[in-house]
């Protein structure tokens, strides 16, 4: 089923607004992301207040990525057959539904299972939203993908300043019900969206059948290496901060004037990565990063670490989002939520991993050990990405091409 008048997005029904969609969605999708990681900065208090180890803190946090590992792999392909909006619908509620058991929990089950139901939420929603906003004008997929998937990672990385900023004050359950409520917010808006749906083949239950297309499986290896990146920067930020003895407002302040530039450069990088190449967009960006990442490690303060984080921002603000685009040009039309879900999977599940790592090598070995294992697995991640996705290595689409 398509949209019948040609001045209209593909993927919208008559009489709908494709900015008006970017703006709900991309409101939407910042919310989800910033339910995974509330948990990062408050972890002295679950030990402090609930009597929660730090070992266990960590089972919370990665069973939240593995969740959306799960949902993205087996909920996400029913975007792809006339289910788009109502997955997204479904998701935020059952997000905003594990969120408040999280908020109202204070023993380590009831907590875990709101991170569980959170964590299948947003593995619900995410990739229907990246479906809907690729097929909303595929002539600018790489500036509304870039758009949405910059701010996405905003939204991960807010997530940790929100909680710095309303714990010290309201307790803990506070940044549950904020990031929540933001995220019910969006639903009205969501309603008000037609969004014109397509149906794949019924006989597709996944799409990990996807990554038989090397270029696909590259895109994906590319898409886990940032958020080894994002999982190690946000589970490190706060400790090595506090060891440091950095003034308290860097550290809170750091995470959320890093996710910034990733808002105002986002759409640059989508449109740098649709005309230049998402391979070679990728590529430049990840290398960037483990540089930076592994001179965190080296750095003698934390105010020269945050000064250095300012400029990385800038460096994954024009670069963050090729990845995406790169999973866009290379899968069917519909099959594209599949595709995303698939993407998604591998970085909420790299995330969790590399938060658990992280926190474990520099407990055992210090900061350089921490931030250098991180670097060395991103530009392995990133060699086999490149290799996976030789083929397409000078893929690039033109900007209004669809």
């Amino acid at each position: 089923m398509t949209a019948t008048d040609p001045s209209l997005a593909p993927g919208l029904a008559p009489g709908s607004s494709s900015r008006l969609t970017m703006i709900t969605f991309g409101a939407l999708i910042a919310s989800l992301a910033a339910g995974y990681g509330v948990l990062f900065t408050i972890v002295d208090e679950y030990r402090d207040e609930y009597g929660i180890g730090e070992t266990s803190i960590g089972i919370m946090i990665g069973l939240g990525f593995v969740a959306g590992f799960l949902s993205q792999l087996t909920i996400a392909p029913y975007a792809d057959r006339g289910h788009a909006k109502r997955i997204v619908v479904i998701g935020v509620l059952v997000n905003a539904f594990g969120l408040t058991l999280m908020a109202l929990g204070t023993t380590f089950p009831l907590i875990l299972a709101g991170r569980f139901i959170s964590g299948i939420g947003i593995g619900a929603a995410t990739p229907a939203i990246r479906r809907i906003v690729i097929l909303l004008d595929p002539a600018n997929v790489g500036r509304n993908l870039g758009r949405l998937l910059s701010i996405e990672v905003f939204g991960f990385a807010i997530g940790p300043a929100v909680s710095a900023a309303l714990v010290a004050d309201f307790g803990i359950p506070a940044p549950f019900l904020v990031v929540a409520a933001m995220s019910l917010i969006a639903l009205p808006f969501v309603t008000r969206v037609d969004v014109v749906e397509t149906v794949a083949d019924a006989r597709q239950r996944l799409a990990v059948d996807l990554l038989r297309i090397r270029p696909f499986a590259g895109a994906v290896v590319l898409g886990a290496v940032v958020y080894v990146m994002i999982g190690s920067f946000d589970a490190l930020w706060a400790m090595v901060h506090d060891d440091l003895g950095t003034n308290e407002w860097v550290a809170n302040l750091g995470i959320t004037l890093f996710a910034v530039p990733l808002i105002v450069f986002g759409p640059i990088g989508g449109r740098l990565a649709q005309t230049l190449g998402p391979f070679r967009l990728a590529t430049f960006g990840l290398l960037a990063g483990a540089a930076f990442m592994l001179s965190y490690g080296l750095l003698p303060s934390g105010t020269w670490i945050f000064a250095i984080a300012m400029v990385h921002a800038i460096s994954d603000g024009l670069t963050v989002s090729s990845t995406g685009v790169a999973v866009a040009l290379v899968v069917p039309e519909d099959r594209q939520a599949g595709a995303q879900g698939v993407l998604g999977a591998a970085q909420a599940i790299t995330a969790g991993i590399m938060a658990v790592v992280a926190g474990a090598v520099y407990d055992h070995g210090g900061r350089a050990w921490a931030y250098g294992v991180c670097a060395v697995t991103m530009c392995t991640l990133v060699a086999i990405g490149v290799w996976l996705a030789r083929s397409a290595w000078n893929l690039r689409r033109p900007l209004g091409t669809p």
